[in-house]
This record gives structure tokens, C-alpha cells and sequence, in this order.
């Protein structure tokens, strides 16, 4: 496993709590293939937790007490995330493969459990008191809501007015709002106390508890037999088995360990076998879909995953006030995410297509929802307007935008590469028209690597190239372009080609 700078210094392997010790778990997350160190980052930004990078790309793992999981879930760089059970760097894979799987057969009734089950319990129950607590605010809301529409009789624009009103009152909670450039807003707080106090209490019922790790207990108390399925993820040539050769014997150790029912489509514990060449980690699902599917309701051909947009705009290191551009927007995944986690910017988006410029309306109306439905002050609003626009004649002041952010079209499912040719120039042009001299930036992301690079050669008075990330969308091999803008003018019109 291969360590970042200020990461952990041992590899991932679940540490056994001493009886009185606080829980501690180590957690691997699966991010955007080329993103880890970006990931990691905001890992120690916002948890301070110590990290390591895996050879196997797209993976990263951290240590954190259990009692911080809602903290984890909430971070944006990350699709999906398990519990380490254990790791093992240099696992002696055998040639035949009859003693290879009896060797996997064998780790299965080895590995340190406990502490990990009670990880996934704790889990388990924080998701239940998350979905409860949401039933019961929706019910409280409609309750309100048929209140409100028996007891009003005075005409419709009075309706109206009332409406509006409770909802303010319902989004600023009662109370003012100290500042606009909170980080986190009253319902964001109230909601992290409540995750906070599950996951307390969650330890405490589970220190005293005497249920066997790995059984949970249904209304009556009695113990329940846990559904469970293996997965297994494998990468390397020198394997004398298949994935589904050894989830089937690591799993029939696993049912035969703690008599789980299996069961590949409903089940209640998914356990994850990951080998990449000599490499061994088994851990524990802790998500049941991906973490990207968190803005975006009105899919397009080419919608961005969320945690993909997250990570183009740390890239480029947003700061208070500035102006972000996403000039081809689609779905809107980029300027959502980004007025969503960096507030205190001004986000404005666009796109040719109406298509698209209604999709992307309908995916902002649908955050405000969800956030009307948290009673938080950001109901009133976010920092974000959507136009319809021509991308290479854009109707922005010269040098008023300090960033730029869009996921250019690959020439495959929407535009061509022929068309590219003409447009890849044009547009960075455009761009480095209405970008800030000297401090704008730019981070772009394309297939069609070969037209950038041609366009990027013929406009390097404008643009100069800071970084290049490579990353996996979709299955195809993508570059980032971190992009700084020089001190030139671009007002002038040149022959590309």
C-alpha cells in the first residue's frame, strides 16, 4: 500500500478495542480513479485523520473513531465505503488452485470479526435513525401543510402569502441566521447533533450489549439470522482462480463461520474480498449505493457523478467571492455541487442545448426541495443562476470570471470528434476571454485528448497548463486539465489551424 504524505503509518488493518477503549475502526473508501490524493486530503481536512493511498487505484483508507461515522458519510469525495476487517500485504497465494481456495477458506475463520461487525452495527442503526427521523419530519410537514389548507378561506393570494411565509419561518427555524458565510447552516447543525447523539448512544447500548457479533435482534429480542452475500474485486494475472471462484469458497467459510443465510440480492451484510496481485483486504460494506447519487435527478446522455465535479473543483482551490463558470453545464452536476459546498462563491452555468438548461433547472429545484425539507436557511436560496447561452460568444464582461469548471463534450455520445476540432479552440478562447489575467484558472475535462492538446499548443499565450489528472469515466481513459490563465489579452481573433 502505497503511503501519502502525513498518512497512516502502519497499512490498514482493523484495530482490536481493549475492553473500556474507545472503538476505533479503519475505513476504505472507493474514489474517482486518479482523485485519491484529492480524497485523502479532504480526509484530513475535515475528519484530521491519518491516510494511505492503495496501489490499487481508486481506493483510500483512514482511521477514525466509530462514534464519527456520520462524519464520513458525509464527505464528498467518496462513492462507496466498507470497514476493514484486515489487511495483508504479501498474502502466499499457492499455484494450484484447489489449496489457493482452500488457503481463502481458511483466512475466513482467521480474521478478527468483532470489532468490525460492531462497526457495521453502529452503521446500521445511525441509517435507521436517519430514514425514522426523515419519515417523521415529512409526516410532520404534510400534517402542517393540510392544516394550513383547511383552516385558510380568504382567496388564493392570500394562500400563497401564508405559504411563503411558513416556509421561511420553517427554513430559518425560528431563529435569524448569524452571517451568510456559515459553513454549515442551522438544520445542517441540528441534524449533525442528531447523528452525533445516534452514533453515542449506538456505542453505549453496544458496549452492554451480550449479542453475539454478527446476529442483530428483531422487536421481540430475539437474535436474527443475518442475510449476507460475498463480492469480490480481483485485479492481477498470476491468480489461479476466478472472482466468483473465490467469493464462493470465502463465502461458504463465512456461512459456516457464523451460520448466516445467503442470499446475492436481499441481503443485510455485504462482505467485500479484494485482491489486487499479492494484496488481501476483506472488509464490510457500509453503503448500499454510491455517495455520488446525491444532487442529480434529471439524468442526461453524459451526467457527471457528483463526487467526479467535487473533485474538479478542489482542484482548482475556490475562494470566497469568486466567480465560477461552468460554460457546457449538462445536468448541472458541477455548479450544483459547487454552490452546495462552496456557498461563499457566485456559480453560474449554461449551456446551448434547452434540453439541458431544463434539466439542470430541474435538479437545482429538486436541491432546494431537499433542503426546504431540512428546515435549513438555504431553502431561501443558493448562490447559483442558469442561462441558456452559445458557448463560443458568451454574454460575460472580459476578464469577470476568476474560475472555470466544465466537463467538455467527448465527441462520442453528444457532438463529434471531427466537430472538435473547431470547437475546442474556440471555446478556450471564449474562455480565456472572460477569465481574470494572471489569477483565473481553469479545469476542464475531456476525452479527446489529442484535439486539446492541438488547441491547448495554438493558444498558449492565453493558457498555460498547471496540472493533468487522469481518470476513469465511464470506462473511458479521461484527462483533468488544470489550466492557468497568463497575463495576455484575448480579445483578438486568430486563425487556430
Amino acid at each position: 500500500m502505497a503511503e501519502a504524505a502525513g498518512g497512516a503509518g502502519s497499512g490498514p488493518g482493523q484495530r482490536s478495542a481493549e475492553e473500556g477503549a474507545e472503538l476505533v475502526a479503519i475505513i476504505g473508501a472507493t474514489v474517482p480513479t486518479g482523485f485519491e490524493l484529492t480524497a485523502a486530503e479532504e480526509v484530513q481536512e475535515k475528519l484530521g485523520s491519518a491516510f494511505s493511498i492503495s496501489r490499487d487505484r481508486g481506493k483510500i483508507y483512514f482511521e477514525v473513531p466509530a462514534r464519527c461515522l456520520p462524519q464520513v458519510h458525509r464527505l464528498r469525495s467518496v462513492d462507496n465505503l466498507f470497514v476493514v476487517v484486515q489487511e495483508l500485504q504479501d498474502f502466499p497465494f499457492k499455484e494450484n488452485k484447489e489449496d489457493a481456495l482452500k488457503d481463502l477458506e481458511d483466512l475466513a475463520k482467521k480474521l478478527p470479526w468483532t470489532d468490525p461487525l460492531k462497526v457495521w452495527e453502529l452503521n446500521n442503526s445511525l441509517k435507521k435513525k436517519k430514514a425514522k427521523r426523515k419519515k417523521l419530519h415529512l409526516q410532520s410537514t404534510a400534517s402542517k401543510e393540510k392544516l394550513n389548507d383547511d383552516g385558510e378561506e380568504e382567496g388564493a393570494d392570500q394562500k400563497v402569502t401564508s405559504k411563503q411565509e411558513d416556509s421561511a419561518q420553517d427554513a430559518a427555524g425560528g431563529e435569524p441566521a448569524s452571517g451568510q458565510d456559515m459553513e454549515k447552516t442551522p438544520g445542517e447543525e441540528e441534524e449533525d447533533d442528531n447523528e452525533q447523539s445516534d452514533a453515542k448512544d449506538g456505542l453505549q447500548k453496544g458496549s452492554g450489549s451480550e449479542t453475539k457479533a454478527g446476529e442483530s435482534k428483531t422487536g421481540e429480542g430475539e437474535a436474527k439470522v443475518l442475510k449476507f452475500r460475498v463480492t469480490c474485486n480481483r485485479a492481477g494475472e498470476k491468480h489461479s482462480f476466478t472472482s466468483n471462484e473465490a467469493a464462493r469458497d470465502f463465502g461458504g467459510a463465512v456461512q459456516e463461520h457464523f451460520q448466516w443465510k445467503a442470499d446475492m440480492t436481499n441481503f443485510d451484510v455485504e462482505v467485500l474480498l479484494n485482491i489486487h496481485n499479492n494484496e488481501v483486504v476483506v472488509g464490510i460494506a457500509l453503503t448500499e449505493e454510491s455517495l455520488h447519487r446525491r444532487n442529480i435527478t434529471h439524468f442526461g446522455p453524459t451526467t457527471l457523478r457528483s463526487t467526479l465535479a467535487y473533485g474538479m473543483l478542489r482542484l482548482c482551490d475556490p475562494q470566497p467571492t469568486d466567480i465560477i463558470v461552468d460554460p457546457m453545464c449538462g445536468t448541472g452536476a458541477i455548479p450544483i455541487e459547487g454552490a452546495t459546498e462552496w456557498p461563499s462563491c457566485y456559480h453560474i452555468a449554461g449551456d446551448n442545448n434547452p434540453q439541458a438548461v431544463k434539466r439542470a433547472a430541474n435538479n437545482i429545484c429538486s436541491l432546494l426541495k431537499k433542503n426546504e425539507n431540512k428546515e435549513s436557511s438555504t431553502s431561501l436560496g443558493i448562490p447559483l443562476d442558469i442561462i441558456q447561452w452559445d458557448i463560443c460568444n458568451l454574454p460575460l464582461r472580459t476578464g469577470s470570471v476568476d474560475v472555470i469548471v466544465t466537463d467538455m463534450p467527448f465527441g462520442k455520445r453528444i457532438g463529434s470528434k471531427k466537430k472538435n476540432w473547431d470547437l475546442y479552440p474556440a471555446c478556450l478562447m471564449e474562455m480565456g476571454r472572460i477569465c481574470t489575467p494572471g489569477t483565473g484558472r481553469a479545469v476542464l475535462l475531456t476525452q479527446d485528448k489529442k484535439c486539446f492538446a492541438k488547441a491547448l499548443s495554438r493558444l498558449g499565450h492565453i493558457w498555460r497548463r498547471a496540472q493533468t489528472v487522469w481518470v476513469n469515466v465511464g470506462g473511458l481513459h479521461a484527462a483533468v486539465y488544470l489550466l492557468k490563465r497568463t497575463w495576455e489579452r484575448a480579445e483578438e481573433k486568430r486563425s487556430f489551424w
